[in-house]
């Protein structure tokens, strides 16, 4: 747990090697990645946390400040605190903190994955007008839902995200979490994040995109858009898996990610010893020219 002037913020981490970051989604704190981190062994610094108002780090938002950059707040004082360059990983919600981080550029980052971003507003960029507006015609429903007293309005997110029956099929603790956490989610729709294409196409980061097979159609086309504006991003699908990965694929997730995040070690390792001596000595003594 770190602690600073406004609060407390989870933090939890595990191994030695190459620093990975790890941010939950909605409704998900800091053990959302314990199986995922777990089935990458002891090969990476595997850092933890969680969003505003979720697990034990603080709420820092208002009906009238949802604003990302509060949850890119938290996640630059975990990197902070992690103290390297750092592989960011988010899950949905998360995944868009992630970008806001990679936006800002105030903290040296070495790749990033995106795990089912929900990154909507790409739909409406994209030209794909009908995907849209089932979003936002699910979005004002859940929030007319819970202004008028729905305990359950978040099922209406739960089967969106998922597919119809996901919330009812949920084991009943989860459920009842979900209902009290949803004031908490309600900020997070606020937020309004919606980066054009143009701005995320200078991000420069080894970037991998990851989703899911079962996933909703418009989760689909907006991680195939996102890879596509990235500059230097790959697009993965998780054969048989929902927007809920972390739960239910976490082996196929966490080969992905130490596969992405070894890949960008070895590349970064063959760039420092291209540039160094030893490496234009080996290259010579090789038969390269000068």
């Amino acid at each position: 747990m770190l602690r600073d002037k406004h609060g407390t913020i989870d933090y939890a981490e595990q191994g030695t090697g190459p620093t990975i970051v790890f941010v939950p989604g909605s409704w998900a704190n800091q053990s959302a990645w314990r199986d995922v981190t777990e089935a990458l062994g002891n090969r990476f610094r595997t850092v933890t946390t969680s969003l505003p108002g979720y697990g034990g780090t603080r709420e820092c938002r208002t009906l009238t400040d949802s604003s990302i950059d509060r949850q890119a707040e938290i996640v630059e004082t975990v990197i902070r605190r992690a103290g390297s360059p750092a592989h960011l990983v988010g899950h949905s919600f998360g995944a868009l903190a992630c970008l806001d981080v990679a936006l800002c550029a105030q903290l040296p980052l070495m790749s990033l994955t995106l795990i089912e971003p929900v990154a909507f507003g790409l739909l409406r960029q994209a030209g794909e007008l009908a995907l849209h507006e089932q979003f936002i015609a699910m979005r004002e429903d859940y929030l007319r839902s819970y202004e008028t007293g729905d305990k359950e309005a978040a099922r209406r997110v739960v089967d969106y995200l998922n597919g119809q029956g996901s919330f009812d099929a949920l084991p009943s603790r989860i459920r009842e979490y979900i209902v009290e956490a949803t004031p908490t989610h309600v900020l997070d729709m606020g937020t309004g994040f919606d980066p054009s294409i143009a701005v995320l196409n200078n991000i420069l980061l080894p970037s991998l995109v990851i989703r899911g097979e079962r996933s909703a159609t418009s989760l689909q086309r907006s991680a195939d858009i996102l890879s596509g504006a990235l500059a230097n991003a790959s697009l993965r699908t998780i054969p048989g898996a929902g927007h809920f990965m972390t739960a239910t694929h976490t082996a196929e997730l966490a080969q992905l990610v130490g596969d992405h995040v070894a890949k960008t070690e070895a590349l970064a390792w063959s760039s420092l010893s291209m540039a160094s001596p030893w490496g234009i000595i080996s290259r010579d003594s090789a038969g390269s020219s000068n």
